[in-house]
């Protein structure tokens, strides 16, 4: 509840509130967190699937963002600088440890028994979930954050490839191709799993 008072009661832009920040107002990157740290942790979460490291992760990115502050120039969107900051600690965190997130392979049980109605629809959608879940954390990296940016966090091409560090033409290409991917993926574990 306070939470939501605060922001009403501050209405102000994610630039307008970084800039408050790079002038000195260090406590304005506390509305800051409070609007973006979820959405971010998700980010994460969708390539580490740890929740204490992806919860680490969000911690150094805000670390980051007031150790660079002076860096924000506000003639783009916070949340672009944000995931750029974002994407770099992924790729520094992958390049240090050298892993991938483990994925494990489970098969997928109908239960037969009394059921309530549209229970099957329910149980076939989490199934559905499952897979893709699993054929996402088998494409490499690029094509997770890439879908991470595009189909989750909903950015802008122009803004994906900002991050990414490639024209935008280039970002539509990669996330179309990444989608591609995850669509050959998903049937091939669906066929496993079903055979």
């Amino acid at each position: 509840m306070k939470q939501n008072l605060q922001l009403k009661l501050n209405p102000l832009s994610d630039n307008e509130l970084m800039m408050k920040v790079k002038s000195g107002e260090i406590a304005r990157l506390g509305l800051l967190f409070e609007r973006h740290h979820k959405s971010l942790f998700a980010y994460f979460f969708r390539s580490t699937k740890q929740v204490e490291h992806s919860e680490d992760l969000v911690q150094n990115v805000f670390e980051k963002i007031l150790k660079n502050r002076k860096l924000f120039r506000g003639d783009g969107k916070f949340t672009t600088w944000m995931y750029t900051i974002a994407h770099n600690e992924m790729v520094d965190q992958f390049k240090q440890n050298k892993r991938r997130p483990e994925v494990v392979v489970e098969s997928i049980e109908n239960e037969v028994g009394e059921t309530e109605p549209g229970y099957f629809e329910v149980e076939q959608k989490k199934e559905e979930m499952k897979l893709l879940q699993l054929a996402f954390g088998k494409l490499d990296e690029e094509k997770r954050h890439l879908l991470s940016l595009s189909k989750y966090e909903g950015l802008s091409y122009r803004e994906i490839g900002e991050i990414m560090n490639f024209s935008e033409g280039n970002a539509r290409i990669k996330v179309f191709r990444a989608m591609q991917e995850l669509r050959k993926m998903y049937q091939k574990i669906e066929k496993q799993v079903l055979s």
